[in-house]
């Protein structure tokens, strides 16, 4: 018997980054308000990492839905080459100040 992998429903998926932002900075301010400062410190440290994780998987999937958006449409990777070798394009080469002398 093979058992099918359990996945979060949409809507508990979209939102998992957002539970992670708002209970880091609830417990971030929290934390500013003890007045043990150990309290403080086991409040804020776990809130610091929340919140950290929830700007990281943001950004994580904004990349992964960028990346993926752009291999469904081809024709978006030959827009993004054409443009990296056009001149008006700063790419890594570039990166000093030109002057005009």
């Amino acid at each position: 018997m093979s058992s099918a992998p359990r996945r979060l429903s949409r809507p508990v998926y979209e939102g998992l980054p957002w539970v992670y932002l708002l209970g880091g900075l609830g417990a971030l301010i929290c934390s500013y308000f003890q007045s043990s400062q150990a309290l403080s410190l086991a409040l804020g440290l776990p809130g610091l990492l929340a919140l950290l994780a929830g700007v990281v998987v943001l950004l994580r999937r904004r990349g992964y839905r960028r990346l993926r958006a752009q291999y469904d449409a081809p024709e978006a990777l030959d827009e993004a080459a054409a443009a990296m070798g056009s001149p008006g394009h700063a790419g890594p080469a570039s990166t000093a100040p030109q002057s005009d002398a």
